[in-house]
């Protein structure tokens, strides 16, 4: 196979990306040979099974470096005045092209081989939706992943408005990790933990002498305390889990503004992660506060940008996270550097709700906890009176919890202008208070269901290409919900509007 270099203004992949697919099908190759092994001693002896599971391993491992010789060949990318060209593929040839004026995100991506081999995944994006929208470099040296995110972010630099710093905007405090237990992470990693323990324990056949071990520990205790004592492990397993996992993905967290107006966030233990957005993009900040998180005073801050890719780190929930969860006054402090602000639009004064919105949600939270129980009482009444119990208990937990959560809820209900921004807050166990750039709100959509309409509330909702396109003000007062929506963007609901006695109190 000739491997004559391409033409002076075209390169290639760095040619260790066959090694590194040699070695991380031989890890996924190592990882399944045992549970394989331990299969094919049904059929054959021990030496037998183990030279089978060589040969397949040596075939797998070659055959996918060769697939990968192949594609590294046939890849070739150029960076031109206008566009940015990539060429691919054996049967099927693909030869994409991006204009450079539409590039929107160049972001460097490593896993550990990758950093250890000196090597980075270069994703370029346009911002817009779908793979057509991006070219995947895979993989190319650090040196030229900074130099092609340097030449295909360049931008002309202009005067910053304000008095906010260049440069360094925030840097990881370690202790922001006592946040990370409190998580709606940690149960679901003791749950995955438990998972797993049953999967691998069937695997090898030993699935059953696990249940008969754990069941031996318990023999006399009472049931109910089994189920503490095995939920508190799986919890315990989900903590240490989340700690793992959070150090992962923050350690050597730093955020910067660039000279030319362009943020990066640089994130990653063993992966190592340097995501950029456009300043040019960016269309306001959303403060998130999930229930735990909440409850220790902390927020992470998201940017809300235009023309979020869903495609490589939009598949993970920290895509366009700006700052982990910190105290909620150091994120309102990034918030307003990152928006160029004096005072945060995240920490302004919000204009409370009416109390028929209060009602609202009540109705709908004990509705929530209460239909399973009456579906439990009437199983009950029909099969067995052990239901009926179950669903007593479930009575006891879910009222109380409903209650507290629906008033929660109808306190974090708010809406205000804030300078150039509109600012909209709502829910319980995941909090979001999204300050949204004035200029940015396309079109507005006014909800008003029968039910709204005799308590006097409606809920209107900003339409933006950023961020999820959709920011509401849940069940405000009427007048109210529309006067906010005409005086956020003047001009564009006034045609839709009837001034009716005050002049200040429009209405549909």
């Amino acid at each position: 196979m000739s491997t004559a270099a391409p033409p002076a203004d075209w390169h290639r992949l760095d040619p260790r990306t066959v090694l590194v697919t040699a070695l991380v099908v031989a890890g996924v190759v190592a990882g399944a040979a045992i549970p394989v092994t331990l299969g094919l001693t049904r059929w054959f002896s021990l030496p037998v099974a183990v030279l089978q599971v060589l040969a397949g391993a040596v075939l797998v491992i070659g055959v996918a470096a060769g697939a990968d010789r192949v594609r590294w060949h046939r890849t070739r990318y150029r960076v031109g005045a206008e566009r940015v060209d990539l060429h691919t593929g054996l049967l099927l040839v693909k030869r994409r092209s991006l204009a450079r004026s539409r590039i929107r995100t160049v972001d460097l991506t490593a896993n550990l081989m990758l950093r250890l081999l000196g090597l980075v995944t270069v994703r370029i994006g346009t911002g817009e939706q779908g793979s057509e929208s991006t070219l995947v470099l895979d993989p190319v040296t650090r040196a030229e992943g900074e130099r092609l995110r340097l030449l295909l972010l360049e931008r002309a630099a202009t005067a910053s408005p304000g008095v906010h710093r260049e440069g360094e905007l925030a840097v990881l405090d370690p202790r922001w990790i006592r946040y990370a237990p409190v998580s709606f992470v940690a149960p679901m990693l003791g749950g995955a933990a438990a998972g797993a323990v049953m999967q691998v324990s069937d695997w090898v056949g030993a699935q059953g002498q696990v249940i008969e071990w754990v069941g031996d520990r318990f023999r006399e205790t009472p049931l109910l305390w089994v189920i503490i004592v095995l939920v508190l492990a799986a919890l315990v397993a989900g903590v240490v889990g989340a700690l793992g996992l959070w150090i992962e993905m923050w350690w050597n967290y730093r955020l910067e503004r660039e000279p030319g107006g362009t943020l990066r966030v640089r994130r990653g233990l063993f992966t190592s992660r340097s995501i950029s957005v456009e300043e040019a993009r960016l269309r306001g900040v959303d403060l998130v506060e999930p229930l735990g998180v909440r409850l220790l005073g902390a927020a992470r801050l998201d940017a809300i940008t235009t023309g979020l890719a869903k495609d490589h780190e939009a598949k993970n929930a920290d895509h366009n996270t700006l700052l982990p969860a910190a105290p909620r006054a150091r994120a309102d402090t990034v918030a307003a550097d990152v928006l160029r602000e004096p005072d945060t639009p995240t920490g302004a004064a919000l204009t409370p709700h009416p109390r028929a919105a209060r009602g609202r949600r009540l109705r709908w939270s004990l509705a929530a906890a209460l239909g399973p129980v009456l579906i439990l009482t009437l199983l009950g009444a029909l099969l067995t009176p052990v239901l009926l119990w179950i669903a007593l208990g479930c009575a006891v937990v879910a009222v109380p919890v409903a209650v507290v959560l629906a008033l929660d809820a109808y306190r974090a209900l708010g809406h205000a202008l804030s300078g150039r921004y509109l600012v909209t807050r709502s829910g319980t166990v995941r909090r979001s208070t999204a300050a949204l750039e004035r200029a940015g709100v396309i079109g507005w959509t006014v909800k008003q269901s029968v039910f709204q309409r005799r308590a006097g509330l409606l809920s209107v909702t900003a339409t933006t290409a950023a961020g999820g396109g959709a920011y509401t003000a849940y069940d405000t007062d009427a007048s109210e919900g529309l006067a906010f929506a005409a005086d956020a963007v003047p001009g564009l609901l006034e045609p839709f509007l009837e001034r009716a006695g005050d002049p200040g109190r429009p209405r549909p």
